[in-house]
């Protein structure tokens, strides 16, 4: 006969105890985009709901960003960087291919040896950091797991690109999930659609460019028209059936908080969940641009600063991007 094995266990229960969030420092205008794209200000805020965007300058790296939230997030937590048994960084602006953005963020903020790895889900990711956090801690695999979302894909983005590029947004949002005595994360919707792989990504692949010496380094772009559609329709149903995973009505919420893609794609979402009017929505896309898997933590953190009161009210927050890959889940705002 076999000896048993032991299981880990963790806390049933979990929530995110504190935020923290860096954006570029440089405001970009439309003004300072629209020639190269043969555009207009009035156009892109049309079209996007873009005022600005805010873009680091040439010095910064995608892991500046992620170490001053995560610094904010730990403190606001009360934590100790050693008590971080694991490190999820959602990214696809490393500027390397290997090691990780994790590993290198674990040891600059201190929570070595935590278990520590990237994510490549790009504007979903944060929802797929939150949901494997979730389970970490409720296995038993960390008391608690410091999830970032960073990105610099103004280093990605195409001056003449008129698909995604004058959208583009660079910064970092970090949460710390930890046990709590009350569910405060709701079962994760999650999924993708890879036949629509190609809809949004890189122009070219990287083998092509090493081959290329002379050619463009690869960038962002997208097919505008399928990834509305796309939203618009199907990931209005995810959001709906994170709700009813989480036994939650709209009217419970306190916040809506999607990934800041487009102003319109958010407006149609907040219509066809019927949310009432007491749900604040986030809009943070409008000055800060897109920041794929930062924008839902960014937002969340700008929302708090202005909305104190929204402080351990519900939010529903979705993430859906390239891929093409979505997550949704209910959290209870810190």
């Amino acid at each position: 006969m076999s000896a048993a094995l032991t299981p880990s266990t963790g806390s049933p229960y979990t929530r995110i105890l504190s935020l923290g969030a860096a954006r570029g420092e440089h405001a970009v205008t439309n003004d300072d985009i629209a020639g190269p794209i043969d555009s207009s200000d009035e156009w892109i805020r049309q079209r996007t709901g873009v005022i600005t965007r805010m873009r680091a300058g040439d010095g910064v790296e995608a892991v500046d960003l992620a170490e001053t939230a995560a610094r904010e997030a730990i403190e606001k937590a009360g934590i100790q960087p050693s008590q971080v048994g694991a490190v999820i960084v959602s990214t696809i602006s490393n500027t390397v291919q290997t090691p990780s953005l994790a590993a290198l963020l674990a040891e600059r903020v201190g929570a070595n040896p935590a278990a520590a790895y990237d994510v490549s889900a790009a504007c979903a990711g944060y929802t797929y950091g939150i949901a494997q956090a979730d389970a970490l801690v409720r296995a038993g695999l960390a008391t608690y797991v410091l999830v970032v979302g960073a990105e610099k894909l103004s280093d990605f983005a195409k001056p003449t690109d008129r698909t995604i590029s004058f959208l583009l947004g660079d910064g970092a949002g970090a949460a710390i999930v930890g046990p709590a005595d009350e569910p405060g994360i709701s079962a994760t919707v999650w999924g993708s659609d890879g036949s629509k792989w190609d809809a949004v990504g890189m122009d070219r692949p990287l083998k092509e460019a090493w081959s290329d010496p002379d050619g463009e380094f690869p960038t962002l772009r997208q097919e505008g028209q399928t990834v509305f559609r796309w939203a618009v329709w199907e990931m209005a149903k995810v959001a709906q059936k994170a709700l009813d995973a989480a036994g939650v009505r709209p009217e419970d919420l306190a916040a809506f908080i999607p990934h800041q893609a487009n102003m319109r794609i958010i407006d149609e979402f907040a219509k066809q969940l019927k949310l009432p009017d007491h749900v604040v929505v986030a809009r943070d896309i409008a000055t800060t641009g897109n920041t794929s898997a930062a924008s839902i933590p960014l937002a969340t953190h700008a929302l708090l600063a202005e909305h104190p009161e929204l402080s351990g009210g519900l939010a529903l927050q979705i993430g859906f991007g390239a891929g093409l890959v979505y997550g949704a889940q209910v959290v209870r705002l810190p």
